[in-house]
């Protein structure tokens, strides 16, 4: 998709299900079936959207999903297909090697946005995905990701970031922070306490990722928050404020885990209409 002076693709690199009760919180089972149907183990199909933005200057890719370095215990749990979290076979799709991403954002750490990072060559021996990227990555996450709380300690692996911080890679950032002309993330506290988005400006247009924040269409609505996040009160401001924002500056809002549906803008009642992006 073009927009303004950048080339957007949203790179779907897989899909996995979380249980959704978990993904709904307090919203009971009955309403959000409808429209997130259960497997027999109450996990609901998910998206692992990451966001390529691209011009003359920079070839930026926003998270990097799932990746491929994980057992069949694990894959079990989240119902992965290893042939599809690839995201370096998936980025080959709209004509990017790995050696041509000059910077990777991340929004947060836990292992579903950050478990592309690294790869394990054929030795075994761990090394970033993107020999050729500086990994931006929000200064206060990554001391939490050192150092987490026993109930987000799972959701945090080492090997995401270990191996880019041994070879020089990791470039710390600050809340509301530009990346590259036009390029920003932006404070969304609530998921975790340094959760961000990102915002891509240009021409008049205004584009934003939401991450965690946002995860599918059906978490729009203020009080649909996940149990995951570790300061819900925090997200459902943090999401009332974001998006009327987003509705006021007509934004093309991109979903990271939605199965279907990626992008679209919102009207002025709420509801999305949703944008196809030409390069998938």
């Amino acid at each position: 998709m073009k927009f303004g002076e950048f080339e957007l693709s949203v790179i779907n690199a897989g899909t996995f299900r979380l249980d959704g009760g978990a993904m709904f919180g307090i919203i009971p089972k009955v309403i959000w079936e409808k429209d997130n149907p259960a497997d027999a183990r109450n996990r609901i199909l998910l998206g692992l959207n990451c966001l390529l933005i691209r011009y003359a200057a920079d070839t930026i890719l926003v998270d990097t999903g799932m990746g491929s370095i994980y057992d069949d215990k694990f894959a079990s749990l989240y119902d992965l297909d290893r042939s599809q979290t690839d995201l370096v076979k998936c980025l080959e799709g709209v004509d990017v090697k790995a050696a041509d991403v000059t910077k990777v954002i991340l929004t947060h750490m836990h292992f579903d946005h950050s478990g592309g990072n690294c790869f394990k060559d054929s030795s075994g021996e761990l090394k970033p995905t993107f020999s050729n990227a500086e990994y931006y990555i929000n200064r206060g996450e990554l001391a939490y990701a050192e150092q987490p709380d026993p109930r987000s300690k799972p959701s945090y692996l080492p090997y995401t970031w270990e191996p880019l911080i041994k070879r020089g890679q990791v470039v710390l950032t600050s809340h509301d922070q530009e990346i590259a002309p036009g390029v920003s993330v932006q404070s969304a506290p609530g998921h975790t306490e340094n959760h961000q988005v990102v915002v891509v400006r240009s021409e008049g247009k205004i584009a934003c990722f939401l991450a965690d924040l946002v995860p599918t269409p059906s978490h729009l609505k203020t009080h649909y928050v996940m149990g995951y996040d570790l300061f819900p009160m925090t997200t459902m401001e943090t999401k009332e404020r974001m998006l009327k924002q987003a509705r006021q500056e007509n934004w093309l809002l991109i979903f990271e885990h939605s199965a279907e549906i990626t992008a679209g803008y919102l009207t002025p009642e709420l509801t999305l209409d949703s944008v196809e992006f030409a390069s998938l």
